[in-house]
C-alpha cells in the first residue's frame, strides 16, 4: 500500500526541487503567511517552516498543491495527465478500511479535555483584515444521523479560545446533515482532519451528489483504500495517516460572529455569523507538520483545490456534449478568484465553441461566471495568449453571449443577493466569449488570424546557442 501521508508529499516536493525549507525563526502570527505567499508568488515553491516562534515541536508547510506540477507529484503522474487521471480514477472509488489504533500514526499523541487546546496550534494569521488566526485547512468528517453516510468537506475555523472556534457551514451537504441534528436538538459530532495526502485533499473539495463518501473517491485517486481509525470521543473514523485530528461537536442552537476572512476570490468574505465548534480532543503525530493553508489573493492552495475539482468536473461534463468535443485543455483560473474558465478545443463545425461555453457555464459548480473558448494553437495556461485571442479573434457583436438572472457563486460580491436570503444565495450574469478563429471549412481561410511567430520557432533550441 502506497504512502498516504501529508509529510510524504512534503518530502517528495523537497526532493524534486519544489519546496524551500526555512530554518530561521518565523512567527505564524506575524510573518509566516507573507513568507509562504511570497515564496510561491516569486519562485513557484512550497515552504516548510521548521522554527516556529511560540510553538516548539511543530513545523508548518504551505502552498503544497498550488499548481499542476505539485498535483502531478502528489498523484504520481505526468503534469499533462493530471486532469484525465483524476477523471478516470474517481470513476473507480475504493471503500476505506479501518486499522487498529496501534497502526495509526495520528494517534501517537492524544490530548483530551483541557489538554486539547486550539491556541497551542500554529494556526496562521493569514490576511491583513482577518481578526485573528484561522485554521483553513481542516476537513470535517461527519455522519448522517439517519443513514450513517459519511461526508467530508472543508470548513474554516476562526480560533475563539482554547476550546472553541467558529465553523462556517455553506449551503451544501454538510448543512443538510447538520440540520438533521438540529431537528433532534443534538450537537453534531465532527472530526477535523488537518494534513493529509493530496488525493484526500482533492476529495474533500470535490462536489458530488449527497450520500457519496468522499473518502471512497480519495481511495480511487490513491488506487488504494484510505486507512481509517476510530476517533477518541465519537464513532467517527478519520484518516489514520493524517498529521492531526481535532475532535469536537457543533452546537445545535448557538452562533457566533466571524470574519472578515480573506477568501478564495482574492478579496474578503463579509463579516457574519457562524456555528460554534467545541473541542473535545486533539490527536496528532510526533514531530507534527501543521498544514498552513493560505486563503486570499491568488495563487493559494484553496484556489488550486477547487479549481482542479472544477476542471475535472468540466472535463467529464464536456466529454458528453455533442457526443464528445475535441477538448484539448481546460483551466479554471485561480487568478480570477475561480470565476473564469478557459476551454481549449478544436471546433469541428461552426457554433461548436459556443456550445462548449454554454455547457461550461452550466457545470456542477456555480463558481465560473466567465467562460472563454480558445483554439488549439493557444496555451490555456498562458494569459498573454488568451488575452491576445480576446483582442484579435473576437467580434463582440457575435462572439459574446450574456446570460442574465442566473444563479451565481455566493462569494461573487458584485452580484445581487436574492431578496430575503443570506449572502450565500446570489443572482447575476454569466458571460461566454468565443475567442476561437472565425469558422472556415478550409485551413487556408483562417491563416490571417494566426500569430506571426519567428521562422522555425518551434524547432530552434536556444540553449544550443547560449552554451
Amino acid at each position: 500500500m502506497r504512502d498516504q501521508s501529508f509529510r510524504g508529499h512534503v518530502k517528495n516536493l523537497e526532493q524534486q526541487g519544489e519546496l524551500f525549507r526555512i530554518d530561521k525563526e518565523t512567527d505564524p502570527n506575524t510573518n509566516v503567511s507573507a513568507i509562504g505567499w511570497k515564496t510561491y508568488d516569486q519562485f513557484g515553491k512550497s515552504t516548510l517552516f521548521t522554527n516556529l516562534k511560540g510553538f516548539p515541536g511543530w513545523r508548518l508547510a504551505s502552498q503544497v498543491i498550488t499548481d499542476r506540477r505539485k498535483w502531478a507529484i502528489g498523484l504520481g503522474v505526468p503534469e499533462e495527465e493530471v486532469i484525465p487521471t483524476v477523471v478516470q480514477r474517481i470513476k473507480a472509488p475504493r471503500e476505506p478500511i479501518t486499522v487498529d489504533t496501534r497502526d495509526a500514526p495520528v494517534k501517537e499523541i492524544i490530548l483530551i479535555g483541557d489538554d486539547a487546546d486550539l491556541t497551542k496550534l500554529p494556526a496562521m494569521w493569514t490576511s491583513e483584515l482577518d481578526p485573528g488566526p484561522y485554521i483553513a485547512s481542516g476537513m470535517a468528517v461527519i455522519k448522517d444521523p439517519e443513514t450513517g453516510t459519511r461526508n467530508m468537506s472543508y470548513h474554516r475555523q476562526q480560533i475563539l479560545g482554547p476550546d472553541r472556534s467558529g465553523f462556517l457551514i455553506c449551503p451544501r451537504h454538510a448543512l443538510r446533515t447538520y440540520q438533521k441534528y438540529q431537528k433532534r436538538k443534538k450537537a453534531m459530532p465532527v472530526a477535523m482532519v488537518v494534513g493529509v495526502h493530496p488525493a484526500i485533499l482533492y476529495a474533500g473539495g470535490f462536489t458530488t451528489r449527497y450520500g457519496i463518501n468522499e473518502l471512497s473517491l480519495a481511495g480511487g485517486l490513491l488506487e488504494d483504500p484510505v486507512r481509517l481509525v476510530k476517533c477518541e470521543t465519537s464513532d467517527l473514523e478519520v484518516p489514520a495517516d493524517a498529521e492531526m485530528i481535532i475532535e469536537g461537536e457543533i452546537l445545535p442552537d448557538a452562533m457566533t460572529s466571524e470574519g472578515p476572512f480573506g477568501e478564495v476570490t482574492g478579496g474578503y468574505a463579509e463579516e457574519g455569523s457562524t456555528e460554534i465548534f467545541v473541542v473535545k480532543a486533539i490527536t496528532h503525530r510526533k514531530d507534527p507538520i501543521f498544514y498552513g493553508m493560505h486563503s486570499g489573493a491568488p495563487m493559494t492552495d484553496p484556489q488550486s483545490i477547487t479549481g482542479t475539482c472544477i476542471e475535472a468536473a468540466l472535463y467529464e461534463h464536456l466529454s458528453k456534449v455533442e457526443g464528445g468535443l475535441d477538448l484539448l485543455d481546460i483551466r479554471c483560473l485561480g487568478v480570477s478568484g475561480l470565476m473564469a474558465i478557459i476551454v481549449k478545443l478544436r471546433p469541428r463545425i461552426s457554433g461548436q465553441a459556443k456550445t462548449a461555453l454554454m455547457a461550461a457555464l452550466s457545470s456542477p459548480y456555480l463558481h465560473p461566471k466567465l467562460a472563454i473558448a480558445i483554439d488549439e494553437d493557444m496555451d490555456a495556461s498562458d494569459l498573454n495568449q488568451v488575452f491576445w485571442s480576446l483582442t484579435t479573434r473576437v467580434n463582440a457583436e457575435q462572439d459574446v453571449t450574456k446570460i442574465d438572472n442566473t444563479r451565481i457563486w455566493s462569494l461573487d460580491n458584485v452580484s445581487n443577493i436574492v431578496p430575503g436570503m443570506s449572502p450565500m444565495y446570489r443572482i447575476g450574469t454569466k458571460v461566454g466569449i468565443d475567442a476561437t478563429k472565425p469558422w472556415s471549412s478550409s485551413k487556408e481561410g483562417n491563416t490571417r488570424f494566426d500569430r506571426a511567430m519567428p521562422t522555425n520557432y518551434e524547432s530552434v533550441n536556444i540553449e544550443d546557442f547560449l552554451t
